[in-house]
C-alpha cells in the first residue's frame, strides 16, 4: 500500500538521520523534498501546500524534544499532519434504528463496485447481520450474474431482476417484499455503472435513491486512477449526494494522491478500503493506521486483527502445547503457511511491520510467494507418516516426494532443513517460562 510514497519518505528522512540539530536550510530542503514526493504521488496542489506549510510552522525555530532526534520529530509531525488530512477518526457505516439499513453503492465501471457489494455484505454477515444484496446494475448484464455468483460464495441472498425488467426502479416491490419476508437488517444495492459520467446515469441514480431512501450512499473509487477519482467523486456528490467513499485496488501500485486529497477536497469520509480480490479483503478505514503505513511505520494493530481472524484462540493454544511438548510436525508447519496466506501476501504483512521496509527492498516478493507455494506442494506430497516423523524420509522417499510435488530432491532437502530450523527455534520455548513467552506472542 503506497509503497512508492513510503520509499520516498524513507529516502528523504535518511538524509537527516544522525543530525544533532536541524538548521533552517535543512528543514527547508526536507520540506521541499516532501512537497515533491507528495506531488509525484498525485496529491492535489492545495492539500500539499497546506500540509507543507503546517509542517514548516511546527519545525522552523521549534525546540526539538530532548528525548527525540530530529528525524523522529519530522516523522512525528508528518504523521500527525497526514492523520489530520485523512480525517483523524474512523467513520463507521450508520445503521438505521429501525431495520433495514439500506446502503446504496455507486461507481463507474471498472471501479470494483459489484465486487465491493459482496465484500461489504460479507463484512456485515461476519458481524452477525442478516444481509440482502440487490443486483440492480442492469446496464451490464454480466454484473447481475457476477453478483449472483458472489452471493453464493459469501452466503448472502441476492435479489435478481425478473424477466422483462429493464429498469432498476421496477425491482423495488420485489426487493421490499424480500427484505420484509427475510427480516433482513442490511440491504446493499448494486446500482448501474457507466464508463463515464452522463446525465442518464445521474437521473437513474437520483430516481433510485429517492425510491429506496438509503441510510448510506457510498461511492466506490479506483485508487489507481489518482486525481481523476477525486473529480468523479465531486460529480457524484454534486448530482446525487454522498455519505462516504470506498477505495479499491490498494493492493496494487496505487498512488496516494486520491486518498490524501479526497477528505480536504470533498469533506466526505473514507469508510473502507479494498486490499485484494478475495471477499475478506475489505478493511475499515482507520486514518491513523493508514498514515502510519504511508510513512513506513507499519500497522501492528491491523496485523494483530488479521492474525485473530486467521487463527482461533483454541488452535493457537493447541499449537503452544504441541511446541512445548516438542511435538511439532509438518502438518503444523503447513498450518502456519496457510495461516499466513489468510492474513495476506508476504508484501502486505511486511508493510504492517515497523521498520520492515529495508527487508522488503532486499526481497523479491514474487520469489518468496513462489517458494511458499513450492513448500506447500512438497509437504502435501508426503504421507501422513512422513509428516509426523520426517526422520524416516530417506533418499528414495525424497525422490518420490520431489516427483509428486513437481520439484527436485534439492528443493525437498531445502524444505526439510527449513522445518528443522523451525523446530530448533521452537525448542527455545522449552526453556523455563517458555510456554508463558510463547503465549505472550499470541494475538489474544
Amino acid at each position: 500500500m503506497f509503497e512508492g510514497l513510503s520509499q520516498r519518505f524513507d529516502q528523504i528522512l535518511r538524509k537527516i538521520t544522525g543530525k544533532g540539530l536541524l538548521t533552517e536550510s535543512q528543514v527547508a530542503e526536507t520540506l521541499q523534498e516532501i512537497r515533491i514526493a507528495l506531488l509525484e504521488a498525485d496529491v492535489t496542489l492545495d492539500v500539499v501546500t497546506k500540509l507543507v506549510d503546517a509542517l514548516r510552522q511546527k519545525l522552523v525555530g521549534a525546540e526539538i524534544a530532548k528525548a527525540m532526534t530530529p528525524v523522529e520529530t519530522v516523522l512525528k509531525e508528518l504523521y500527525l499532519e497526514i492523520v489530520r488530512i485523512l480525517g483523524e477518526n474512523k467513520s463507521n457505516i450508520q445503521l438505521s434504528s429501525k431495520p433495514p439499513t439500506i446502503i446504496f453503492l455507486m461507481g463507474l465501471q471498472g471501479s470494483g463496485k459489484t465486487t465491493t457489494v459482496a465484500k461489504l455484505a460479507y463484512h456485515f454477515r461476519q458481524s452477525g447481520k442478516r444481509v440482502l444484496m440487490v443486483a440492480s446494475d442492469l446496464q451490464r448484464l454480466a454484473a447481475v450474474e457476477q453478483l449472483k455468483v458472489l452471493g453464493e460464495q459469501v452466503g448472502v441472498p441476492v435479489v435478481l431482476p425478473k424477466e422483462n425488467v429493464t429498469r432498476p426502479k421496477d425491482m423495488y416491490p420485489d426487493v421490499r417484499r424480500r427484505w420484509i419476508e427475510g427480516m433482513h437488517e442490511v440491504v446493499i444495492i448494486d446500482t448501474a455503472g457507466r464508463l463515464s459520467i452522463d446525465e442518464d446515469l445521474m437521473q437513474e441514480l437520483k430516481e433510485l435513491k429517492a425510491l429506496y431512501n438509503p441510510k448510506e450512499s457510498l461511492l466506490v473509487l479506483d485508487a489507481m486512477t489518482g486525481q481523476e477519482s477525486v473529480r468523479v467523486a465531486q460529480a457524484f456528490d454534486q448530482k446525487i449526494g454522498l455519505d462516504g467513499l470506498i477505495f479499491t485496488k490498494l493492493d496494487g501500485d496505487a498512488r496516494a494522491g486520491a486518498i490524501l486529497s479526497i477528505r480536504s477536497v470533498l469533506g466526505k469520509p473514507i469508510k473502507f478500503i479494498g486490499t485484494g480480490e478475495k471477499t475478506d479483503r475489505l478493511e475499515p478505514f482507520y486514518p491513523d493506521r493508514v498514515a502510519s503505513r504511508i510513512i513506513g511505520m507499519g500497522d501492528i494493530q491491523t496485523l494483530i486483527e488479521k492474525a485473530q481472524h486467521a487463527v482461533t484462540k483454541e488452535d493457537a493454544e493447541k499449537m503452544v502445547n504441541r511446541v512445548t511438548k516438542n511435538q511439532i510436525t509438518f502438518d503444523d508447519f503447513l498450518d502456519q503457511i496457510r495461516t499466513m496466506r489468510k492474513m495476506g501476501s508476504v508484501n502486505d504483512i511486511l508493510s504492517m511491520i515497523p521498520g520492515a521496509s529495508s527487508v522488503k527492498d532486499k526481497l523479491d516478493m514474487g520469489v518468496v510467494e513462489k517458494e511458499m507455494k513450492r513448500t506447500e506442494a512438497v509437504i502435501l506430497s508426503m504421507t501422513k507418516k512422513e509428516r509426523n516423523s520426517p526422520e524416516i524420509i530417506d533418499g528414495s522417499r525424497r525422490r518420490r516426494i520431489a516427483s509428486g510435488s513437481g520439484t527436485t530432491v534439492q528443493v525437498v532437502n531445502q524444505v526439510l532443513r527449513q522445518f528443522e530450523q523451525v523446530r530448533k527455534m521452537m525448542r527455545t520455548a522449552l526453556k523455563p517460562n517458555g510456554k508463558r513467552a510463547l503465549r505472550s506472542m499470541l494475538p489474544f
